[in-house]
Parts: C-alpha cells; sequence; structure tokens
C-alpha cells in the first residue's frame, strides 16, 4: 500500500468511527447548542484528534528513522543502515537510501584511496627532495665551515665552529623531517622497528614516557597496512604531545583474534567530547583506507585512547595442498 493511501486509510478510520457514534450513540445536538452537548463534542474532536495523531505517528515512523539516520550518517564510520521493514512507498524509500548510503561508502573509499596514495607519493618525492638536495647542500656548508674554521685563528675560530654547529642542528631537524614524511626504516626493516624508532623520538623530543608492548607472534601485513598502522601511530602520539598535555604514552600491537590491533593511550587531560578535528578525521581516512576501524575515546582527566583494529586477510582455502610424493624403493 503506498503512503498516500495509507493515510488515506487511517483518517478514513477515524473519521468513519466517529460518523459510527454520532449514529448510533444517544447524542443530540440543540439549538442552540447546550453546555452539555458542547462538552461531548469537544472531548470527541479531542478523542479523534489523539487517534489520528497516534496512527499517523505510526504510520510515519519509519520516514522518522530515515530522517535521524540522514542527519547523522557519516561516511567515515561505514555500515550504518536502516531495517528493510513493510511494503511499499516507504520501504522502497529505505532500501533505495541503504543503497545509496552502500554507493556513497564505496565512492568514498575509492577517493580516499586516490588522495592518500597520491599524499604518499608527494610525501616520498618531498622526502627524497629534501635528502637528497637540501641534505647534501648543508652537509657540504658543514664541511667547508670545519675546513675554515681549522685554518681560522680566533675569535674567527670561535664564530665559524659556532655557525658549523648552527648547520649541524638544521641538519638534523632535515634528517627529522624526512623521517617523519616518509619512514625510511619502515621499509627497510619492517613495522617493529619503525614504530619503536617512533616513539624513541617522540620520547627524545617531546620529553614523553612512551611505553611499547609488542606481541611476538603478530602476522604478516601488506606494505599498505604496515603504513596506515604507522601513520595513525604517529598521528596519535603527535596529539599526545601537543594537545593532550600527557607525560606517558602506552603503545602496543597486538593480534585480536582475526585482527591486529594497534592501541596507543596517554594520562594527558582528555576532552570528554566527541568533538574530532583534521587529525582525527585523517585516520579514519586511513582507516577506511584499508578496511579498518579506528575508535576513539576520551574521557576528561583520564586520557585518550586510540585503538585501530585491522582485519588480517582471509585464508585462502583454495589453494592446492601439497601432498608428498612417495620415493621410490623406500617404505
Amino acid at each position: 500500500m503506498s503512503l498516500f493511501w495509507r493515510i488515506f486509510a487511517l483518517n478514513a478510520v477515524v473519521l468513519g468511527s466517529a460518523t459510527a457514534l454520532l449514529l448510533w450513540a444517544p447524542v443530540t445536538v440543540s439549538v442552540p447548542v447546550v453546555l452539555t452537548e458542547a462538552v461531548i463534542l469537544v472531548v470527541g474532536m479531542a478523542v479523534m484528534l489523539v487517534a489520528n495523531a497516534a496512527l499517523l505517528r505510526i504510520g510515519l515512523a519509519p520516514l522518522e528513522r530515515l530522517t535521524r539516520l540522514m542527519t547523522t550518517v557519516d561516511l567515515l564510520r561505514p555500515g550504518h543502515r536502516l531495517p528493510e521493514q513493510g511494503r511499499g512507498e516507504t520501504a522502497e524509500l529505505i532500501r533505495t537510501f541503504n543503497a545509496m548510503l552502500e554507493r556513497l561508502e564505496q565512492e568514498r573509499a575509492a577517493s580516499s584511496a586516490r588522495v592518500l596514495l597520491a599524499q604518499e607519493s608527494e610525501r616520498r618525492r618531498i622526502a627524497q627532495e629534501l635528502h637528497d638536495e637540501v641534505g647534501q647542500t648543508m652537509t657540504a656548508v658543514l664541511l667547508a665551515l670545519k675546513r675554515a674554521s681549522d685554518e681560522a685563528d680566533e675569535p674567527l675560530r670561535g664564530e665559524l665552529q659556532q655557525a658549523q654547529e648552527i648547520t649541524r642542528g638544521s641538519l638534523d631537524e632535515v634528517r627529522r623531517l624526512v623521517r617523519r614524511l616518509r619512514p625510511g626504516v619502515l621499509d627497510d626493516l619492517g613495522l617493529i622497528s619503525a614504530l619503536t624508532s617512533l616513539t624513541t623520538e617522540f620520547a627524545t623530543h617531546a620529553g614523553l614516557r612512551v611505553v611499547r608492548r609488542y606481541d611476538p607472534d603478530l602476522p604478516p601485513l601488506d606494505e599498505q597496512a604496515e603504513l596506515v598502522l604507522y601513520r595513525v601511530a604517529q598521528e596519535a602520539l603527535t596529539n599526545a604531545a601537543r594537545h593532550a598535555e600527557a607525560g606517558k604514552v602506552e603503545l602496543s600491537l597486538c593480534r585480536a583474534g582475526g585482527a591486529v590491533a594497534l592501541t596507543v593511550a596517554d594520562d594527558g587531560r582528555g576532552t570528554g567530547v566527541a568533538h574530532e578535528g583534521a587529525g582525527i578525521r585523517g585516520m579514519r581516512e586511513r582507516a577506511l583506507f584499508i578496511g579498518a576501524s579506528l575508535d576513539v575515546t576520551s574521557e576528561p582527566n583520564t586520557g585518550t585512547r586510540v585503538r585501530l583494529t585491522v582485519p588480517l586477510p582471509a585464508p585462502d582455502r583454495t589453494a592446492p595442498t601439497l601432498t608428498p610424493t612417495p620415493t621410490p624403493g623406500k617404505h
């Protein structure tokens, strides 16, 4: 039944009931209307309006649920759907909306993947240029200052040595920026070594006390999953160092059933609100890229906890099983 005929039927039921009461009930209307008759008419009208409102509320309840979902849906938290109940136009509208959400989530995931891949490619290019151009130039300047300071007399030697120290500090900063843009240790030594280097760097420069916990039997992950885990840990540590006023951060990487879970928890001030800035939304974009789920909890005076759960690929059950071939002459 269409929405039009459903509303028409509900109103027909109410009006029909009121007409039946007027026909068979011992109620008459005088001219002029007496007080008791006016009270009965007013009460009957009120009952009819209440009944009509209740029936319309029941009939339009699926549309209200659809409206609430429309105002709260977030493509960075995929999976929200309305149950497809009933028949008619309302059920068809819900099915169409669920299909639209499915299509939008797929398009958002595809566009996010393209953006993140382009971003990582640009980071790799900038890191390479910083390492090859700026890094080598500053290294040459540092060597030139060293030769000049060895041959100069005081007080020029002291000034050259001071310039040498400034250049060395700038070179270290350039190298740190290169590591943040593209962690070479991730490509060379793997995720555990990259996370250890990252936390050590934050402990040194930000003054955080970092506690690390790694499961010894972590399954192998593909390159994209490792990069997302590293970037989420990097962003969570940055938030803890800059905004949380934390003194201690715990980072753990463990196996949780059929998934690998990264957890970064600090003892900072927390927020207690569901506000998500560009950093957290960026982490959600990266989680969406590999089909992972991100959970961020922050309570006042108890710190912030970021948990990224990366599902492991299902084992290929269609792969052929190798059986040993018996060797001739042996039993």
